[in-house]
This record gives structure tokens, C-alpha cells and sequence, in this order.
């Protein structure tokens, strides 16, 4: 799989844009800035445009190529990022250490996704924020981007049992046009999601 993002990653274009997801930067300019956490973040759109509003960023992903084009984004934002290279099992961060948790299609084998997401929510403090959007199981009938496999995408059920351990989360499933970069562009099935501990 490693291989399969680093060479989407390696073109010289930004596979999925450099804007940030449209669902993320609405969200965030309703919070106050503060430490936030983004796994599997990819060419980093996201976490820049987060650091740019004023937050203090973590990021990993297990791909070289898209660490470096992250690195080169937030040069040319003028913003630093802390980006680790790193897979899911390898995540290690202090528990409750950061006040907001972002998770943009981060579709993870579905043998592996309650205990990663529930790993993940106990890195955020108590009061901190989920900001969660990715493709529905709907998406299986559409050619706009995502996994083929539809135990990889992601039921309302499902996301509930993985997020149990928040206080509150509101889950929102919809249909959407997406465009952001070659390869997610038309219309999508996605749920959002947006909690706190």
C-alpha cells in the first residue's frame, strides 16, 4: 500500500489539489486554534491550511512523497508543519494532548479501522474536537474517488461504535461534488462527522 501512495505522490502535481477540504475549513474557522493532529494527511493541503489559521500542527503519513510535498507547501505558505513519517501502528503520541483530531479520507483496511480510530480519539483532550470526512458505503457505485472495497468505506453504524467514547458526535451523510485535484473530482457519496470528548 506504501508503495501505491508514493507513487500517486511522486507526480509533480498535488494529487487531491492544495486547497484544503472544503468540510475542514469550514470547520475550523469555528474553533479556537490550538495543537491538532492529522493522520494519514497525505501531501498536506490540510494540515498547512490549519497551520495557517494558527495552529500548531502534527501530521504523519507512511509515505516519503507525500511527506516532501507537504514539506514543500508549507515553505511556500510560509508556515511550518510537524510532519512525521510514520504508518498507523506506529502512532505513538501522548494521550489527550491534542484539542482537535482530523481524519480526511483516511480510509483504513476495515480489519484495522475501530482499533486505529479508537486509538486516535484517545490522543485528543477531554473537550477536543473529531473532524471527520471520507466516502460512504454509496460510494461503492461511483467512479469519483475512493477505495474499491466497500468494507473500507464507512457506514453511519460503524463510525458510531469506533467514536463511542466521545460526549457528543453528529454524523451526516450526503451526497456531494467534490473538487479537489485528479482524483477526487464529481459527484460523491461521503459522511461527515463532527464530535467531541
Amino acid at each position: 500500500m506504501n508503495n501505491f501512495w508514493n507513487e500517486r505522490y511522486a507526480a509533480e502535481d498535488y494529487a487531491y489539489g492544495t486547497e484544503p477540504n472544503a468540510f475542514l475549513k469550514e470547520q475550523l474557522q469555528r474553533l479556537q486554534p490550538g495543537k491538532i493532529l492529522f493522520p494519514g494527511e497525505g501531501e498536506g493541503r490540510n494540515a498547512v491550511f490549519a497551520a495557517q489559521m494558527g495552529w500548531e500542527v502534527t501530521a504523519f503519513d507512511s509515505s516519503s512523497e507525500g511527506k516532501a510535498k507537504a514539506e514543500r507547501l508549507a515553505k511556500s505558505k510560509d508556515v511550518e508543519i510537524d510532519y512525521q513519517l510514520k504508518a498507523y501502528h506506529e502512532a505513538n503520541f501522548q494521550a489527550e494532548s491534542f484539542d482537535a483530531l482530523v481524519l480526511i479520507y483516511t480510509h483504513i483496511p476495515a480489519q484495522m479501522r475501530r482499533e486505529y480510530h479508537q486509538k486516535f480519539a484517545r490522543f485528543l483532550k477531554p473537550g477536543g474536537y473529531l473532524i471527520l470526512e471520507g466516502f460512504s458505503k454509496e460510494q461503492i457505485h461511483n467512479s469519483t474517488g475512493g477505495p474499491k472495497d466497500i468494507n473500507m468505506l464507512w457506514s453511519q453504524e460503524e463510525l458510531e461504535g469506533d467514536f463511542a467514547a466521545l460526549s457528543t458526535l453528529k454524523i451526516e451523510l450526503l451526497e456531494t461534488e467534490l473538487q479537489e485535484g485528479e482524483f477526487h473530482r464529481g459527484k460523491a457519496a461521503v459522511i461527515r462527522a463532527v464530535g467531541t470528548k
